[in-house]
């Protein structure tokens, strides 16, 4: 009370029904996207990634971790895990503003076929929170995704943040069955 008027951004709404990257979805949305890379390195895989990307746990992994942005705007915490083995050099070719997905294309002839998706509603943490630029405890979108290739290899385990103010995503749901015109 008191403050004045404040207008808010309009939601960003993603399709769940097609594989795409960030950069991709941004730009079909007419949106600039970008990046702040926050890590990279190459590190021992966790067990939940090791058992993901179907590795040993301890194998090297590259570790990417980026603030993703809509039009300079903060809205997802993204970060990626792949088999170093599967791209050697991929920290050297991430810029600010890199695609991940036209990297491994197109340096690594690596092109995801699909995904397994998980996403719940948490509360942000606090690490999250002083990235993102929204108070501790907003609502977000906690995602879990493991990307496969061709052959049905899996190369990449994301978790990501994605801000609940900014952020709806798009389910279209099927009957299994066949269509029948409605009985009068």
């Amino acid at each position: 009370q008191g403050r004045g008027t404040f207008v808010a951004s309009p939601r960003i709404e993603q399709r769940l029904n097609r594989l795409t990257g960030f950069t991709q979805d941004m730009r079909v949305r007419g949106q600039r996207p970008g990046a702040r890379v926050l890590q990279k390195e190459i590190v021992p895989a966790p067990y939940p990634v090791a058992r993901a990307l179907e590795l040993e746990a301890g194998d090297s992994v590259v570790l990417l971790k980026r603030l993703r942005l809509s039009d300079e705007e903060p809205v997802a915490i993204e970060t990626a895990h792949l088999p170093e083995a599967l791209c050697p050099g991929l920290l050297e070719e991430i810029t600010e503003d890199s695609s991940l997905y036209a990297v491994l294309a197109s340096s690594f002839d690596i092109i995801p076929t699909r995904a397994e998706q998980q996403v719940e509603a948490v509360l942000c943490p606090a690490a999250e929170a002083n990235v993102l630029g929204v108070q501790k405890g907003a609502p977000m979108l906690h995602m879990y995704r493991v990307t496969y290739s061709s052959g049905d290899f899996p190369f990449e385990y994301t978790e990501s943040f994605y801000r609940g103010d900014r952020y709806v995503f798009h389910v279209e749901l099927r009957n299994g069955g066949t269509k029948k015109k409605p009985q009068r």
